[in-house]
Parts: C-alpha cells; structure tokens; sequence
C-alpha cells in the first residue's frame, strides 16, 4: 500500500537474498531433426493466424525472428520457414511473456512454466529447483552488465547465468480486476540510462539505485505523486530522458522529473488499459491500448492504426522494429506488420 510522498525515497532496508540453486541440474531437451509446424491442437496452421495472440517479438543474431504465444509456444520464422516450438518437440512453456539474446547467441524465454534457454541446437529449462523464485514469469530483461531481472507472480530473480539470487522488493495490492495478479508481480523492468532499475507493480514505479546509500537505494512513484495508475504494465525512457507509463487502468502518461503529463483523449488516444512501449529508431513512440489498436506519437500528434488500416483486432500486446526498420504488431488474431500506413496480416505462409 502507498503512502503519501512526494518522489520520495523510501526508508527501508534493502537487501538481496542469495538463494541456493538445487543440486540437480536443468532440464534439457533435444531437438530431433526440425521443428515441425504445429499449434496447441497438433493441427497444421496453413493461412490461418500464426497463433490466436502473439504476445512477444524478438529478432535474434542470426537475423530469425521469434514470436511467443499465448498458448502455442514458441514460433521462428528463419526467413525461409516457420517453426512451431511447444511441449511437442521440447518447448516447456504455453505462455511467452518474455523473449531476450545474451551477447553469447543464447534466446532466452519467459514463460509460464519458467525460464527456457535456447543455444541453436537445444532448450534448456530454469525453474524453482533451480531457484528461480517463482516459476510463473511476466517480464524478462539483461542489464548492462550481461545480469538477468525477472519479474515473476512472486517476486524478482537476478540469474548471472550460473545462479539464482532474491532481489527483494516490498508488497503491493493485488489487483482483482486482473486475470493473473498477486502483492509481489512484477509486470515489466527496464533500467535507464542512469543504471537504474525500474519495476512495474500493482504499486506503481519502483526504482532502485544501486549507487546510493542503503537507507536510499530504492524509491517509488505513485499515484500520490502524479503517476496516472499505480498498475504500471510497462515503462520507457525515451532518447529526451523522458519516462513513459503505461498503465493497466488509465492510460498513459509521461514523466520529465519534475511534472506528470498525461495522455488523453484530447490528444486523439482513447483506452485505459495499456500493455507496452516501443521508441523507434525515429524517436517515435509506439503504444497499444486495448480496444483502440495501436498508436504512434511522432512528438507533434497521435496517428491510430486500426481497423480502418488493415488491423483484425484492437487486442495488441506487443510492437517491434526489426533491424530493417520494419514495424511488427502482436495481439489477438496474431502477427501483423506495417506497410507504409497500412496493416498487414501475416500468417505462416506470410506475407513476410
């Protein structure tokens, strides 16, 4: 529960709990021959959706791009085929949440059932026998220095790749109008241009910095202070040093330091339940809000791309911009991407 402040930093005790990791190793599957096209049903997907809902996109060092699902795994498109990835051929997980590459290759997977490493040949699988502190994962980084955050139903993990460790944060409400919600979720992480880690709660914006005193490492920001809803989904810094809120309950906002602005419907943006961000390689920010699509703010206007421009459902989740400058769009009803102005659906058999 919040209490009144202004930006202020919390006088708590900060610390991290080394949790051992379990003596037994982490499961490893083996890919026998190629990954075959396949959906939760064992049915070929021809043209229909990629999948019912495209929650994540990633494009690894090999140029693949990798799309999580919300109940069909994992899918690759390696320029030339797609691959279905699930519980059928070593996938552990149903529910992506979370998709990041490590320096060394490796795609790395948040998903319900834990966290899953691919190296090329194989998927390996991190859960709480390891000492991951709750299998149940929602947001997945790596900070500058090549550490895992990962935000789960019961908290935050660090992993340097070897071993788990606590990273304490305090309680919050749960949220009862969410599906999926308990006092210790953690809904999305970002670290700033500072080195400063940013935590998405039911609580509003925790932030901690490593470089100060222990009384003062972490602070928080929340609705006492200007923060549109202290259910933050997700957080962006932009290329200004501005940061972005969205929020599960209303809206949008951004914060310069000093003031709260928030997003409305005089700017032309409608919906309050927004799920992430994208800046492009133009400085434009990129949002969806449920309902509505999704929206571009090129730092002059709102541009809305909907169904009028080729959108199949204002249920999106998730934008990308591949290495390309393509734009890529994931929710319900699947994959699309930009074309100019236009949206275009894409199914297995493309158009990629």
């Amino acid at each position: 529960m919040n209490q009144p402040c202004s930006f202020r930093l919390l006088s708590i005790t900060f610390f991290f709990l080394l949790s051992l990791a379990a003596c037994s190793e982490p499961k490893k599957s083996n890919l026998q021959g190629d990954a075959r096209p396949v959906s939760v049903n064992d049915e070929p997907r021809g043209s229909i959706p990629l999948s019912q809902f495209v929650r994540r996109i990633y494009e690894d060092q090999n140029g693949h791009l990798w799309f999580g699902t919300n109940g069909d795994g994992v899918v690759r498109y390696n320029g030339d085929t797609t691959e279905y990835f699930s519980i059928h051929n070593g996938f552990d997980g149903y529910a992506v949440r979370g998709i990041v590459g490590d320096q060394a290759g490796n795609v790395w997977f948040g998903t319900e059932a834990g966290l899953i490493r691919y190296d090329g040949f194989a998927f390996t699988s991190f859960t709480e026998e390891e000492g991951l502190i709750n299998n149940d994962i929602w947001a997945l980084m790596i900070d500058s220095e090549g550490i895992f955050w990962i935000g789960t139903l019961g908290g935050v993990s660090l992993f340097d790749g070897k071993s788990f460790t606590d990273f304490e944060l305090p309680e919050t409400e749960s949220d009862p109008l969410r599906g999926v919600t308990s006092s210790k979720i953690i809904h999305s992480i970002m670290e700033d241009s500072k080195g400063r880690m940013w935590f998405g709660s039911n609580g509003g914006a925790f932030i901690y910095d490593g470089s100060q005193p222990e009384a003062n490492k972490l602070s928080i920001l929340s609705e006492e202070d200007g923060l549109c809803n202290n259910r933050v989904n997700d957080i962006l810094e932009d290329r200004n040093g501005n940061y972005w809120f969205a929020t599960h309950h209303n809206g949008v906002c951004k914060y310069d330091g000093k003031s709260f602005t928030y997003v409305t419907e005089a700017d032309g943006v409608y919906g309050p339940e927004v799920w992430s961000f994208l800046e492009d390689s133009n400085g434009h920010i990129w949002f969806p809000t449920e309902g509505y699509g999704v929206y571009k703010y090129d730092g002059v206007q709102y541009q809305n791309y909907h169904e009028a421009e080729g959108l199949k459902s204002g249920a999106v989740q998730c934008i990308y911009e591949g290495r390309d400058g393509r734009i890529w769009i994931g929710g319900y009803q699947g994959l699309f991407r930009l074309d100019g102005d236009a949206v275009v659906s894409v199914t297995v058999n493309g158009p990629w």
